[in-house]
């Protein structure tokens, strides 16, 4: 099949972050959005933006999903019961398949400060109980795409030519893009895919419309043209002539699958979720962690 660039992506809707303020947890917590209504955003389930120092995340269960926690600000320790750990810096992602069953912690390194986006990605009934894996996406081999007064880092998916370093169980293509002041930039997105443009920094045109930090712009998939694979554009464009501004732009083509959400458990069913909670306690996930801090010299 040959490839069709046909017009420009519209936004469908416009979304708010909504701030929470401080919990048991973190120091400050905001919802982008939450799976209230799973078929509007799927096959992405919620991203939610957390500001932390301690207590953080402690040892907690996963199953039938994906979690990708982007580093904002800070440096984020983390660790799970396969015996991963390690610490991510600013602009570097997690890229966790929880699958058939994982606990990890995610903390602020030292106890100082940590900023992330976390977004929850489905997983296809046939994967939900998928081996589990992490995936660290490093500053120093993260794929990029240059252009002038343009940096696009490149989680999933290929752009321009660019492959992501992330292995998917889905088509998703997933990207952060920084704009110096009056900068642009032409995304080919797949048209079978949903998109969510979430503005991290500063102001931006997103297909036409402007959009401030903490809004998100969403896209639904365009129904593709026979004979080949549709690739659609978004246009992205730095609104403001002093500050520069970044985005998150992840696509992916929806699932149309059933979702259960229980917890930190997403399945298909009430009852697979049930089965999930059983399982955890029965010591499905593997043995509990005693995993001892990461070390560091004052």
């Amino acid at each position: 099949m040959t490839a069709q660039l046909t017009g420009p992506r519209t936004l469908t809707r416009i979304t708010a972050k909504q701030q929470l303020g401080p919990d048991a947890q973190v120091d400050d917590k905001a919802l982008v959005f939450v799976p209230t209504d799973p078929a509007l955003t799927d096959p992405f389930l919620a991203l939610v933006e957390d500001w932390f120092s301690t207590p953080g995340f402690e040892w907690h269960p996963h199953r039938g999903l994906e979690t990708v926690t982007t580093v904002v600000d800070g440096v984020l320790e983390h660790g799970d019961n396969l015996g991963h750990a390690g610490a991510l810096e600013p602009g570097e992602v997690q890229w966790m398949t929880a699958g058939h069953g994982i606990i990890h912690r995610e903390l602020a390194y030292r106890n100082e400060h940590a900023h992330v986006l976390q977004m929850w990605l489905n997983l296809p009934a046939e994967k939900k109980l998928t081996p589990s894996r992490y995936q660290d996406l490093t500053r120093a081999a993260m794929p990029r795409v240059h252009a002038p007064g343009l940096t696009v880092d490149v989680h999933a998916g290929t752009v321009d030519g660019v492959k992501g370093a992330a292995q998917t169980h889905h088509p998703v293509q997933g990207v952060v893009a920084t704009f110096d002041p009056g900068s642009s930039y032409v995304l080919q997105v797949p048209a079978e895919h949903r998109l969510f443009a979430h503005v991290m920094d500063g102001r931006l045109l997103v297909a036409g419309r402007e959009l401030r930090a903490g809004q998100t712009g969403w896209s639904d998939p365009v129904t593709a043209e026979a004979g080949g694979t549709t690739t659609t554009t978004l246009h992205l464009a730095a609104v403001d002539p002093e500050k520069r501004a970044r985005v998150m732009v992840y696509s992916g083509t929806p699932l149309r699958e059933p979702v259960a959400v229980g917890g930190p458990f997403v399945m298909n069913t009430k009852v697979e979720i049930t089965k999930a909670f059983t399982e955890f306690h029965a010591g499905a996930f593997g043995p509990a962690p005693r995993m001892a801090r990461l070390a560091y010299d004052r």
